[in-house]
């Protein structure tokens, strides 16, 4: 079965990856960072955020996601509005993060009655014909 969890956590990873690569490109000659040290910051948070999706499948990953909406709000301190973009995005990562782990464990608890189900009203073999 597939992770709702890990699907919904790397849309949000690989949406805020194109976030933070504008972000780079947006802060060159708004900040006192040079332009090559804006889009290196920029592309390398966007790395990260790709990283951390593709190690979803270990909890590695998910460390870094939450790593990466501390680093994205502590951004703002470079360029004050992503205080409020770093904010948006980690409740929209927890938000992913929590709903997932409920939609994935109300899955499995449907895939269990629905078996026990097909169990009790399968036919029996022997009574046919």
């Amino acid at each position: 079965m597939r992770s709702t969890q890990r699907s919904l956590c790397a849309a949000m990873l690989c949406l805020q990856a194109v976030v933070l690569f504008l972000t780079g490109v947006v802060t060159i000659g708004m900040t006192d960072i040079g332009a090559g040290a804006s889009l290196g910051l920029g592309l390398g948070l966007a790395m990260l955020c790709v990283l951390a999706a593709g190690l979803l499948r270990s909890p590695v990953g998910y460390g870094l996601g939450w790593l990466v909406q501390v680093v994205s709000i502590g951004l703002g301190f470079v360029v004050p509005v992503m205080f409020f973009v770093g904010v948006v995005f980690a409740v929209l990562w927890g938000t992913a993060y929590v709903l997932g782990v409920r939609i994935d464990q109300e899955k499995a608890e449907r895939a269990v009655l629905e078996e026990e189900w097909r169990a009790r009203h399968a036919p029996e073999r022997g009574s046919e014909a």
